[in-house]
């Protein structure tokens, strides 16, 4: 499967922990690395924690390789940036 985010995608992101479901997008850090912060799809809720998985199979930077994870938020949207053209120029 294609990733969902691409590169200069921006998030809009409700910190907290509530209403969370599998399926959903999420902010997250992981027990054993708790200096990495990622975002990643919910699978199921493991060990007080999220089981976290990537849409990209062929990637396994997600639970398979770090464990149980801890939301630090949902994601609620996708947007992207202004255009380049405009960037810059205070609008």
């Amino acid at each position: 499967m294609a990733p969902t985010l691409r590169h200069d995608d921006m998030l809009l992101v409700r910190r907290g922990g509530r209403a969370i479901r599998p399926g959903d997008v999420v902010v997250a850090r992981f027990r054993t690395r708790p200096d990495l912060l990622v975002v990643k799809r919910v699978e199921a809720a493991r060990d007080g924690g999220w089981w976290l998985r990537g849409d990209n199979d062929l990637v396994t930077d997600d639970s398979r390789a770090y464990g149980v994870a801890d939301a630090v938020g949902r994601v609620l949207c996708r947007y992207w940036p202004r255009p380049r053209l405009l960037r810059g120029k205070g609008v």
